[in-house]
């Protein structure tokens, strides 16, 4: 082997296949190996067959492509390690038969290379060359940082997977122990997001309300676009962004939970504290790899266009996956197992069960319908709206029917992993409007299996999804409260705050708009 300065030059799998595909041995290998037809996902993890078909067959598209999905040298989301890759094409199999992305372009790129930051690739990658983007030096230099005053949300989800980095049975909830290892590494205050899947479902049920009504209370006029899609999701919304521009409109304006209270800190918290917002420093620990992508996007700035001042900073500075919040917990010398649990911040730390569901498939729609039907009516929704069982478990495309006094029967429809949103799309886009609303989650499953969590297997396990999804049903049952319209904290932000949902300043903070971006590349679907 070549030595150069005095070391041995590093052979990686991808060098070598490179090296040996001049002399016809890796064609020889790739008979042997089986790749003919498609793989199946037992076969295409490692068993008979390793070389899934992709590799050896569409041999027009350019090099850095063939064989797995490619990643930009930008991508804020997810990277890869080449000298891990083996080009076993599993990342093109998730892309392309789970999320619908890959492929589902023309070549050559256009103006960027096309992903959805979902990080589903990083689930299936059986060698873990693909990973998030890893901003933890980010995070300690803010800590260290005596002027910053850093504070810190945790999705729904978070609770349910980082246990599994610390020899924790799958599933286990591990939520106030997660509240001391954040409050162990020096955040200033430690905030909960299931507090803002409430605001959400507030902002978002109201939008909804006024759809399936007709009315929009703050013109004067009729806002019939339904169905109304959930928007939670930034994999999914980019996916929309890309694939369905015309269908923008059907988005429900409501930002994420990530993005809700992110610019509440900076304006609401801080003024009650008596904070800069210019020293605020707020992190996230999400599920999900696209909620870096979310929060680099432009528009998620509001509370620097409330005060009028760039030197106010994006209302989220930096999203950390529940991987690399584990990552910074073990570097920290932080024994997770010896801490003792506590609770979060009290000021917008209180959630109730609707909030806690989040995490799962069809955890949205069953949080919306339940504050849907108190908004119409001014009732409590019935118990049976606590437990609507057609939207719950792992298909990928759900269905119910609820009937609402005052609006009748109201269909909706859940959808999980985008190859299966596609297929709903297309429906609505051929002029489907039987569904009032769509939630559209892009990991199948849901978030409790996002792009961040904790790895199980490659590709991943049902058995795992179910047992998270169980702890967060669990939690909900066990909530004092299960309404987000019943919860206090909620209810003090708009009386001292906001005003009502769907004020002028809600809208400020909590709404926004979306891009189309079909002149980025050409869709090969009709």
């Amino acid at each position: 082997m070549p030595i150069q300065s005095g070391r041995a030059r590093k052979l990686c799998r991808r060098s070598f296949l490179k090296l040996v595909g001049g002399a016809g041995v890796l064609g020889a290998t790739l008979g042997i190996a089986g790749c003919g037809a498609s793989a199946s996902a037992d076969a295409a993890a490692g068993a008979a067959g390793w070389m899934p078909s992709q590799y050896n067959v569409p041999a027009g598209w350019p090099v850095q492509v063939r064989g797995r999905v490619a990643i930009a040298p930008d991508n804020p989301s997810i990277t890869r390690d080449n000298e891990k890759c083996i080009l076993c094409g599993q990342c093109i199999e998730v892309c392309k038969n789970v999320q619908s992305v890959f492929d589902n372009y023309e070549l050559p790129f256009k103006e960027e290379i096309i992903c959805i930051h979902c990080g589903q690739c990083t689930h299936w990658c059986p060698s873990g060359a693909i990973t998030e983007v890893d901003e933890n030096a980010k995070v300690i230099a803010a800590l260290a940082d005596p002027n910053k005053f850093v504070v810190v949300q945790m999705a729904p989800s978070t609770r349910v997977g980082l246990g599994e980095e610390f020899g924790f049975p799958v599933g286990t909830n591990v939520e106030r122990l997660q509240y001391a290892a954040l409050y162990k590494l020096g955040f200033d205050a430690v905030f909960d997001t299931n507090f803002s899947a409430d605001l959400t479902i507030m902002e978002e049920g109201s939008e909804l309300v006024r759809r399936v009504l007709g009315v929009n209370e703050h013109d004067g006029h009729a806002n019939n676009t339904l169905p109304q899609f959930t928007s939670c999701c930034p994999g999914w919304v980019k996916y929309v962004e890309y694939y369905y521009p015309d269908l923008m409109a059907h988005l429900s304006s409501s930002k994420s939970p990530q993005q809700m209270t992110a610019p509440l800190y900076k304006t609401y918290y801080a003024e009650t504290k008596g904070i800069d917002p210019k020293n605020i420093f707020s992190v996230s620990i999400m599920p999900c790899t696209a909620k870096k992508f979310e929060a680099a996007r432009p528009e998620m700035n509001a509370a620097s266009r409330l005060y009028d001042d760039p030197a106010v900073s994006a209302d989220v500075d930096v999203v950390l996956t529940v991987r690399e919040l584990a990552r910074l917990i073990k570097n920290q010398g932080i024994d997770f197992n010896e801490l003792t649990e506590v609770d979060c911040d009290k000021m917008m730390g209180e959630y109730t069960g609707a909030g806690a569901i989040f995490g799962a498939t069809g955890g949205v729609m069953e949080a919306a319908v339940r504050s849907a039907y108190y908004l119409i009516t001014g009732e409590q929704p019935p118990a049976a709206l606590w437990e609507l069982t057609p939207v719950r478990g792992l298909a990928g495309v759900k269905e119910a029917a609820v009937s609402i006094p005052g609006a009748g029967e109201v269909k909706v429809c859940v959808v999980s992993g985008l190859a299966n949103a596609g297929v709903v799309m297309d429906r609505v886009r051929a002029g489907d409007r039987s569904y009032a609303f769509i939630e559209v989650m892009a990991c199948p499953s849901g978030c409790q299996y996002g792009g961040g969590q904790p790895r199980s297997s490659s590709p991943p396990s049902d058995a795992v999804r179910t047992t998270r999804t169980e702890t967060l049903y669990r939690i909900d049952r066990e909530c004092q409260l299960r309404n987000s319209h019943d919860n206090p904290e909620i209810t003090a932000l708009y009386k001292n705050y906001l005003g009502e949902p769907g004020s002028e300043l809600a809208e400020l903070l909590l709404h926004t708009s979306y891009t189309s971006r079909a002149e980025k590349l050409t869709v090969k679907r009709v």
